[in-house]
């Protein structure tokens, strides 16, 4: 059984298809929804082990003509250095305007995917066919894409939105552990940003989900994508609500700059670690009542997710230097602070201009180090 979420923007509505065997039929439903096109996977070392044979065979079988871009595992190959060697690869092609772009894989290679496509002849289409729990429920939709530098992650991008989401959740079966707890990081976070009642179905539904039992886990997965897609819809460029999308990603982010945006510490874990200092941010801000941060802290904790400084393995870090990769993030206004902030669990704002001293009282609290 496949479920179907739209997304729909102001002329244009793409759809995300999640289920399982998705890409096994991969190629006619890319014809479906976007016609006979000439087609670049891009793809990443780990990935392509598993499922590029096996999309291979679904393009071929719909006389659909392909070229393979293969790029190393990690966050490292969203290296804005990298990025134009990426280019100058899918070029030598000899592409046109009418080639499709086949992102096959996590967060990283959907971003430098989707990026490569919004790039590329001043803008070519491209789908996404997400293989991590991560990518399916947030980074495969939506349309931003973006490269890492060293001020920090995503700070060179574009909103550029797919043509088709494939959800495979067969996918999610060759995922190692740790892999899918930064996915469900990312899910619980749905809850806790605007749905109180999805954030209470976690707590009871998290071992069948983190079981990969097929019920629960396509439920919980279409259900962070029609949240996404009417945040999307709403607001498809972050002017707004999508914003709050954001939540926990603003520490998260300086925790991945500082540890390098490697295997250290993954998107989701980071994000998880944030969120637990975001509700401690909006305790101390008065927002936020201290028992719904513990029960926040302790369901992330119970599941097995990082949500201590102690538990990344280049911590501590300098205080400062996690101000200015805050300094850097994309919701920054004027070198001011803005935070998600949580006002109970499933609602959630935006607050510009947060004290740093306040920040830094969190951080130091947490487990960082005062000072330069």
């Amino acid at each position: 059984m496949t479920d179907c979420v739209t997304v729909d923007l102001a002329g244009r509505r793409y759809d995300i298809r999640i289920g399982q065997g998705l890409i096994a039929d991969a190629g006619h439903r890319i014809v479906e929804a976007v016609g006979r096109r000439r087609v670049v996977i891009v793809t990443d070392e780990t990935v392509a082990g598993y499922y590029l044979k096996p999309l291979q065979a679904a393009l071929s079988a719909a006389d659909l003509r392909f070229d393979v871009v293969t790029v190393p595992a990690g966050e490292a190959s969203k290296d804005i250095h990298k990025f134009p060697a990426l280019l100058e690869r899918v070029l030598a092609l000899g592409i046109d305007r009418r080639t499709l772009i086949v992102a096959l894989g996590g967060g990283v290679v959907g971003d430098l995917a989707g990026f490569l496509a919004a790039s590329l002849l001043r803008g070519i289409d491209f789908v996404q066919i997400p293989t991590t729990l991560l990518a399916q429920i947030d980074s495969s939709v939506g349309g931003k894409t973006g490269v890492n530098t060293a001020q920090g992650k995503n700070l060179v991008g574009a909103f550029h939105q797919p043509r088709l989401v494939l959800a495979d959740l067969d996918t999610l079966k060759t995922l190692p552990r740790r892999e899918l707890l930064a996915g469900y990081a990312e899910m619980a976070k749905y809850g806790l940003l605007g749905d109180a009642g999805f954030w209470a179905e976690l707590n009871v539904n998290s071992p069948r989900i983190l079981a990969l039992e097929s019920a629960p886990l396509a439920a919980a997965v279409a259900h962070c994508c029609r949240m996404k897609a009417e945040i999307v819809a709403e607001d498809e460029r972050e002017a707004g609500r999508r914003a709050l999308l954001n939540l926990g990603h603003t520490f998260g982010h300086a925790f991945e700059a500082e540890t390098g945006f490697g295997a250290t510490l993954l998107h989701g874990e980071g994000v998880a670690i944030g969120m637990v200092l975001a509700a401690d941010l909006s305790v101390r801000l008065g927002r936020l009542g201290s028992d719904d941060a513990d029960r926040l802290k302790q369901h992330l904790e119970s599941v097995g997710l990082p949500v201590r400084l102690a538990q990344i393995r280049n911590a501590p870090f300098q205080t400062d230097q996690l101000l200015a990769h805050m300094a850097h993030d994309k919701k920054a206004a004027d070198g001011k602070l803005t935070f998600i902030v949580l006002d109970a669990i499933g609602a959630a704002s935006v607050v510009p201009d947060v004290d740093p001293s306040i920040v830094a009282e969190i951080l130091s609290h947490a487990g960082s180090v005062s000072g330069a």
